[in-house]
């Protein structure tokens, strides 16, 4: 009859479990799983008796390629993914290169540039675990840079042991390597695998990969187009890269889509899968398209009609890239020579005169429709700021073309590039000017029936007093029309009063003549430019009819005819005739019903 064992003995045979061994293998697995980490050969020492392993520490890596870490230390596989990582890009990195004869060990100021630049590149290259002990950030500059710095400057004390050996140095040099012949190129290994790494990376976030192992999938004509652009032509390689292609049939034929539109806030370009075309035309679709988005077309429209200021685009780009000799336009496209060299806006003047004609002619969306759309196709997403997308690939790739001398570009489309980098003003500083512009200061007249404040330190001196008369003050105002509405946000309510109020007091603005509305005019008064923000109560949160406000003013004996008026409103509101100076503020994206005779400043 067998016994059974009590609790906690162990049978003949088992081995006792080695927590240490079992994470440390763990994190060897985590390094070896990484493509760019595994291409670079090493060893790994975990002797007893080796001399080299650090005792406070858990990795140190020698010229001969070998991870020498302590049999017995204890640690997390994210640690131990970490500190290996560290390791194996030194030797990628070539800080440990393999030599004959004699070494002259790093110093303190090699040792630590040398761990700063590669825990800086950790930073953006996720694995493992970071230890809490090192600095979130590390300064710019290459090893011989930061050292060279800090042998001049100091050692800071927080980059001092960044390494991975503690206290002791992380990085050793071996006077007899043990490579037959000539030793391998760790670092020519690691630059082609972080290389091969990043393009599949890419290829699968372009969708032209199924996975990293490098299985393909059938790429579609656009697709080469684009990748064309990323690839080969900086000047749109920026604007490409951001660029989502929509290929969906259906979707097409429900916008009535011939061949290509595209919609720059949500960085689409909706393509017709059914329609034909060689390489060669694909990309010339694909960089029209583009330009339209980048140079902000849609907004450039103004009061304009749109689809002939897109006919208009359409003659410009197209010019522009028959002249950059960008594949093949195809047939059926707008291009006319006569037009070289001038802006949309001045085609736009020399084609208004014939719209029967200009109605007829086509977008790459099809006949009498734009191929500028003014809102994505398909669920609302998340995007990010547009000007700065477009404007910052633009101008990166044009100096990219330049700088790699790629061809002559059009003087035209370089101009325009040129004025996207010079960015318009924001609303709050646009609406600065058009307060130095219609709102008076108060301009003091100095008298000596009004002696000096400062009369007193020179009693023999007589000094003339300062002093502001009654119209010269009440002539110093304007009138704000404010939309209470029940459309209208809190947000934009405290951005344009905050604004208006702190411009108005910058400018010694006594008091502003301040109009409720929503169904019908509330009267303020005037109120102080103090107040405006703060203790102003916004009465009425009916409908939005803000025309009886604007004839309150018009009427009011005590607001001065020159005084100038600000609307503020959501944009959802009737019809307003100003007949004087005024100008509006709405939000980011909202529009007016009307065409605007004053300026118009848009609240981010």
């Amino acid at each position: 009859m067998s016994r059974s064992r009590g609790k906690g003995q162990k049978g003949k045979g088992q081995k006792k479990r080695d927590p240490a061994a079992e994470a440390f293998a763990e994190g060897l697995r985590l390094v070896r799983v990484n493509p760019a980490l595994a291409a670079v050969e090493f060893g790994v020492c975990r002797q007893e008796e080796c001399s080299f392993a650090p005792r406070d520490g858990l990795v140190v890596v020698d010229s001969d390629a070998d991870l020498h870490v302590h049999p017995h230390r204890l640690a997390d596989p994210a640690a131990w993914a970490r500190a290996l990582a560290h390791a194996i890009l030194h030797l990628g990195f070539g800080h440990v290169p393999a030599a004959r004869g004699e070494r002259t060990q790093p110093d303190r100021f090699d040792l630590a540039a040398r761990c700063v630049v590669v825990n800086r590149f950790l930073l953006t290259f996720a694995i493992g675990s970071t230890p809490e002990d090192l600095p979130a950030s590390y300064p710019d500059g290459d090893e011989e840079q930061l050292a060279a710095r800090w042998r001049r400057d100091g050692l800071p004390a927080v980059y001092e042991h960044c390494g991975t050996a503690g206290t002791a140095p992380d990085q050793l040099l071996l006077p007899s390597p043990r490579w037959i012949g000539q030793p391998p190129d760790h670092q020519l290994a690691f630059a082609a695998a972080l290389t091969r790494t990043v393009s599949a990376a890419m290829d699968l976030a372009g969708g032209r990969r199924d996975t990293l192992d490098g299985t393909l999938v059938p790429r579609r004509p656009w697709e080469k187009a684009l990748s064309w652009f990323i690839s080969s032509y900086p000047l749109l390689g920026g604007i490409a890269a951001g660029i989502t292609l929509v290929a969906d049939a259906e979707l097409a034929r429900a916008h009535g889509i011939s061949v290509a539109a595209v919609n720059p806030e949500a960085g689409e370009i909706y393509i017709n899968p059914l329609r034909s075309h060689e390489d060669e035309e694909w990309r010339f679709i694909l960089a029209h398209e583009m330009l339209h988005a980048a140079l902000r077309h849609g907004d450039r429209c103004g009061t304009r009609d749109p689809y002939l200021f897109n006919i208009a685009c359409d003659y410009v780009i197209n010019g522009w890239l028959c002249e950059m000799q960008i594949g093949t336009m195809p047939e059926g496209l707008l291009y006319d020579p006569e037009l070289a060299g001038l802006s949309a806006e001045e085609v736009y003047d020399r084609i208004a005169g014939d719209l029967r004609r200009m109605r007829r002619l086509a977008t790459p969306r099809g006949k009498g429709l734009g191929d500028v759309l003014g809102a994505p196709l398909g669920s609302p997403r998340d995007h990010v700021d547009l000007d700065e997308f477009y404007r910052r690939g633009l101008c990166q790739g044009l100096d990219l073309h330049q700088r790699q001398d790629r061809g002559f570009l059009p003087g035209g489309l370089v101009e325009e590039i040129r004025a996207l980098s010079h960015p318009p003003l924001p609303w709050d500083a646009q609406l600065a000017r058009w307060f130095d512009e219609f709102v008076p200061r108060p301009e003091p007249l100095r008298s000596y029936a009004r002696p000096s404040r400062r009369q007193s330190a020179t009693p023999d001196i007589p000094r003339a007093g300062r002093w502001f008369p009654p119209e010269e003050i009440a002539r110093c105002t304007f009138g704000v029309v404010l939309d209470t509405s029940g459309s209208m946000e809190r947000t934009l309510l405290g951005k344009a009063l905050g604004a208006i109020a702190s411009y108005a007091e910058a400018r010694d603005v006594p008091a502003a003549r301040v109009v409720f509305c929503d169904a019908a005019p509330y009267d303020a008064g005037y109120v102080p430019v103090a107040e405006i923000a703060g203790r102003v109560r916004v009465r009425g949160r009916g409908g939005t009819v803000l025309q009886p406000g604007i004839d309150l003013l018009h009427r009011a004996d005590d607001f001065p005819p020159g005084a100038p008026v600000l609307v503020i409103t959501d944009g959802w509101c009737d019809v307003l005739r100003v007949r004087r100076e005024h100008a509006y503020l709405i939000p980011q994206g909202a529009r007016l019903p009307f065409s605007a005779r004053g300026p118009v400043f848009r609240v981010r």
